[in-house]
């Protein structure tokens, strides 16, 4: 059946403007800006009052499959992307086993196949000894090398320098890091322990994990990328100083910021305690507020999640029980649209950032956009307030640190290669999504 979503809103590329789209066989048929499209038979979905924009690709997401799946599955944090308005994930390796060979990528892709309710992709992890299975990499399916400059949950640091020189020489796309100096850390958490003890509240988290730690492992990332030519993405960037070392005109070397450093700073543990603790950790407000304004620059090039769940009862304890990682992908969208409403960035700058920018700097084939031909990832919004609340949580852990706020858009719809997979109350479970493609990934 084809589906005609009629006097939208859209916000694409770079315009706001009112029109009708038409799909049929996965794809936008037809956009149509001067009138209406009538089709007999077709399923009409009214859009008044509503934005319609591409579907958001989350860049960075650990949905935990296989081996951690009592903390979340590929089915349940699919559900929550979904009602989201997210339509393509980028899945982590640092899972159970580690995906750091072809075997085990292939292995997850079946799982995506048999359980992903929106469209998904899989990073190969870099290792210390994995060069073999890296320049084995088939760039049109992989989007990218993920390596762990610092350390962080899976114990897959790689931090001998020439071996991450070969790693960076030799893939053949993208290396998305995770940048913290590893010894800083371990040196700031033994002086933290000296003065409050085995695990530390919380609140020195961004003590133990600063910024220096940050900014001394995004400098070497950024001097080994320049010098041996690597694509670079550097994952959660939290410093305003670690922003100086990105600019708008290079495409070569990229940052993304996470919601969660967009939305908190250093005062929130008080009210939210280990809820938020991640790494590298929520910093200071100054430095909140500088990749706030990063967001409107260029230096920011992707808005992603680093949605990570965990059960509650993992969460508990300070800075060295206490899992780092909170699972946000439900509500980026809109905490980001939010943050357009407080006059943060413009409501067209969320979609650059959020749909746009990715599909772009990743390569990815036929979404992103809304163009005829493109993939029907669709997301549909409306400007009403709610309040997150527990029993709307899709993801398997059950809570969220977003839990009692009010945001001021909510996710209406969500088209999944043409198929509505979110109705605004409920997943449709039958919805599968496809596996990404890539080009121009070297």
């Amino acid at each position: 059946m084809k589906t005609v979503i009629r006097h939208a809103t859209i916000l694409n590329d770079g315009e706001r403007y009112e029109a009708s789209l038409l799909i049929g066989a996965g794809i936008i048929e037809h956009i149509e800006r001067e009138g209406d499209i009538s089709l007999p038979g077709a399923e009409v979905i009214d859009a008044r009052g509503c934005l319609l924009i591409p579907g958001v690709i989350d860049d960075h997401v650990h949905m935990r499959e296989p081996g951690l799946t009592h903390k979340a599955t590929m089915d349940s944090e699919t559900c929550a992307a979904a009602a989201g308005g997210v339509t393509t994930v980028m899945d982590m390796p640092n899972t159970i086993p580690q995906t750091t060979t072809i075997q085990t990528w292939q292995e997850k892709m079946q799982i995506g196949a048999q359980h992903c309710h929106v469209n998904y992709a899989f990073y190969l992890g870099a290792t210390n000894d994995n060069l073999e299975e890296i320049r084995r990499v088939d760039a049109t399916r992989v989007p990218g090398i993920k390596l762990f400059m610092g350390s962080s949950t899976g114990n897959m640091l790689v931090d001998n320098e020439e071996t991450l020189r070969q790693i960076f020489r030799q893939s053949p796309t993208l290396v998305m890091t995770h940048c913290e100096d590893t010894g800083r850390i371990n040196r700031r958490m033994a002086e933290m322990q000296a003065l409050y003890g085995d695990d530390p509240d919380v609140g020195h988290h961004p003590d133990i994990r600063d910024a220096e730690a940050c900014y001394a492992s995004t400098a070497l990332a950024v001097r080994l990328a320049r010098e041996t030519g690597a694509r670079l993405h550097v994952a959660h960037i939290t410093t305003e100083r670690e922003l100086e070392l990105f600019s708008s005109d290079n495409a070569q070397i990229t940052a993304e910021a996470c919601v969660a450093h967009l939305l908190f700073c250093r005062k929130d543990y008080a009210r939210l305690g280990t809820r938020i603790k991640c790494n590298p950790a929520i910093k200071e407000t100054s430095d909140r507020n500088a990749l706030r304004l990063a967001l409107n620059d260029g230096r920011i090039t992707t808005v992603a999640t680093d949605h990570a769940p965990h059960q509650l009862s993992e969460k508990q304890g300070g800075c060295r029980r206490a899992a780092s990682g909170m699972p946000m992908v439900q509500f980026s969208l809109p905490a980001m649209m939010t943050l357009a409403d407080e006059g943060i960035l413009p409501h067209q700058r969320v979609v650059e950032l959020m749909c746009h920018a990715p599909a772009r700097l990743f390569g990815i084939e036929g979404r992103g956009f809304i163009r005829e031909g493109y993939q029907a990832d669709l997301t549909l919004l409306r400007h009403t307030p709610w309040e997150v609340t527990s029993d709307c949580i899709q993801s398997l852990c059950g809570w969220s640190p977003m839990e009692g706020q009010t945001l001021a858009w909510h996710v209406e719809r969500t088209w999944v290669n043409g198929q509505m997979v979110w109705d605004g109350q409920t997943v449709n479970r039958n919805v599968r999504g496809q596996a990404v493609t890539f080009h121009g990934n070297s």
